[in-house]
C-alpha cells in the first residue's frame, strides 16, 4: 500500500521565501546578463554603459525587491500643507532689473527632448514639429530665452535633454541656431534595455545594436543621474549657476518667471 500524500498547505512564510529566493535568482541572472551585453560594445562604449546600466539595475532591484503586499505609499498619511506655510502668488515679491540679472545669470533652462512626435502623427523629435507662423518648439523657446537674455542682459543658457530617439537628428538641427544669443547643449538621457515578459532578461543582444525596439529611455525621472554623468552640472556649477528651470520643450506656457526664483532664494536664506 502506497503511503499517503502530502497534502500541507503552502504557509504564507513559505510562499514569501518562496517568492523572495525566485526574485534574487532573477536578479543575479539580470546582472550575468548585463555584463554579458557591456562586453559586446567597443572599448568606450563599455565604460559608458556600464556606468548607465548600473541605474538600469537599481531600478530593476527595486521592482522585484519591494514588498507589493505592503504598498510604498500610505495615502491616509497624505495631508494638505498647512495654510501658514502657502504664500499666494501675487504676494510673491517683484524683482528689478539689476537684481533681475544677477538672479537669472544663475539659472539654467532644461527642455526635456526625448519624445517623437508619433502621437501627433510626424516623424522624428516632436520638438521640430511646426507649431505658428512656420516656427517649431524649439524655435519658440529658443525665442523666448532671447528676449529673457536681451531684457535683462543676462546669459540663460537651453539645455536639451534628448534620448536615443531624438539625439542624432536634433544636433543635426542645431547647427542652424549657430548665431543666437542664445548658448544651447544637449546631453543624452540614458538608454534602457527592455526585457522578456518571461525570462526577465534582456531583449537586446549587442550594446552597439542598431535595433532600438530593443531599447527605451526611462524617462522624465532619469534627468538628474542622467544630467550629472553627462559632466555639464559640474560645468555650469564651476559658471556659479545654482538654478534650473525644467519643463517640457512642448510645453510653451513654462517660462521663466522672476517671482518663484525670489522665493527660492529667500528659501535659501532662511
Amino acid at each position: 500500500m502506497n503511503p499517503p500524500l502530502n497534502k500541507r498547505t503552502p504557509s504564507q512564510t513559505d510562499i514569501a521565501e518562496f517568492k523572495d529566493l525566485t526574485k534574487r535568482d532573477a536578479l543575479t541572472r539580470l546582472q550575468k546578463s548585463l555584463n554579458k551585453l557591456v562586453m559586446t560594445g567597443q572599448s568606450q562604449s563599455q565604460k559608458n554603459s556600464r556606468t548607465e546600466l548600473e541605474g538600469y539595475e537599481q531600478l530593476f532591484s527595486r521592482y522585484l525587491l519591494d514588498n507589493v503586499d505592503q504598498p510604498s505609499i500610505d495615502w491616509q498619511d497624505i495631508l494638505p500643507p498647512p495654510e501658514d506655510t502657502i504664500i499666494p502668488y501675487q504676494k510673491l515679491l517683484e524683482t528689478n532689473i539689476d537684481d533681475a540679472k544677477e538672479l537669472l545669470n544663475k539659472l539654467i533652462v532644461v527642455k526635456l527632448n526625448g519624445g517623437l512626435g508619433t502621437t501627433m502623427g510626424c516623424q522624428g523629435p516632436k520638438s521640430v514639429i511646426s507649431v505658428r507662423s512656420g516656427l517649431t518648439f524649439l524655435d519658440l523657446n529658443i525665442q523666448q530665452l532671447e528676449q529673457l537674455n536681451r531684457t535683462y542682459g543676462c546669459d540663460v543658457p537651453l539645455i536639451l535633454m534628448n534620448s536615443f530617439n531624438t539625439h542624432e537628428e536634433t544636433e543635426k538641427i542645431l547647427q542652424k541656431y549657430s548665431h543666437v544669443s542664445v548658448k544651447i547643449y544637449n546631453f543624452n538621457q540614458s538608454k534602457y534595455p527592455r526585457i522578456d515578459r518571461e525570462t526577465l532578461l534582456p531583449v537586446a543582444t549587442s550594446i552597439d545594436g542598431s535595433d532600438n525596439a530593443c531599447w527605451y529611455p526611462p524617462g522624465h525621472g532619469d534627468i538628474y543621474q542622467a544630467f550629472y554623468q553627462s559632466g555639464l552640472l559640474d560645468q555650469f556649477i564651476e559658471q556659479g549657476k545654482e538654478y534650473m528651470f525644467l519643463s517640457n520643450i512642448d510645453n510653451l506656457g513654462a517660462t521663466v518667471d522672476l517671482c518663484k526664483i525670489n522665493i527660492l532664494v529667500l528659501f535659501v536664506s532662511i
